[in-house]
């Protein structure tokens, strides 16, 4: 995968962050990998933030080699890496839209990071686009499976009304059989 190389030196300090390029598409209920490399002369904090055209909002927040601090909305769902990437599982729909991360070293210096735009110092391009699909062949079985079943139904009910058809013409040669022609009708009852 083609990656992009971003920077950011202060005096003393520097930020190195590398990210793939391209857009992760991943299926509903399945899992999304921000992969990501960085390098930095300090022990830096990690955020990662979710936007979307209708919301933005924090996901993960953590010091380099700490525990990592998650917002409820992602708990259980998210893994977070040594070298600052992160792991969601059970994608939803609404998880679609952009992941950003921002690295700060201990002085307060920081570098935000965003593909796929091309870099330029101090500014903030989106580092990972998202989308998440639907499984449309889960709906495709569950379909195969309704027609299945109403198949097997209809054969079902077929097999019990020729059943009981030929219960009923049974019924009617016996009765017809006892009803000899010496016998008087009350006896009988009427043969139809």
């Amino acid at each position: 995968l083609p990656s992009q190389h971003c920077s950011w030196r202060t005096q003393s300090l520097a930020i190195t962050i590398q990210v793939p390029r391209s857009p992760i598409t991943a299926p509903v209920e399945g899992s999304a990998l921000f992969s990501v490399d960085i390098t930095s002369t300090g022990t830096p904090a990690i955020r990662w933030m979710f936007s979307s055209v209708s919301k933005q909002q924090s996901i993960a927040a953590w010091i380099l080699g700490g525990a990592a601090n998650v917002t409820k909305m992602y708990e259980g769902r998210v893994q977070t890496h040594p070298n600052g990437s992160l792991t969601i599982t059970d994608l939803r729909l609404r998880d679609s839209g952009y992941y950003t991360i921002t690295v700060t070293e201990p002085s307060g210096n920081s570098k935000d990071t965003q593909i796929p735009t091309d870099i330029t110092l101090y500014s903030i391009y989106p580092v990972f686009e998202l989308y998440v699909s639907e499984v449309l062949y889960e709906d495709i079985q569950y379909f195969i499976v309704f027609i299945i079943v109403l198949g097997t139904l209809a054969a079902f009910l077929m097999l019990c009304m020729w059943l009981l058809n030929r219960l009923h013409n049974f019924i009617k040669a016996w009765r017809q059989q006892r009803c000899l022609p010496g016998i008087k009708l009350f006896e009988c009852g009427s043969v139809s």
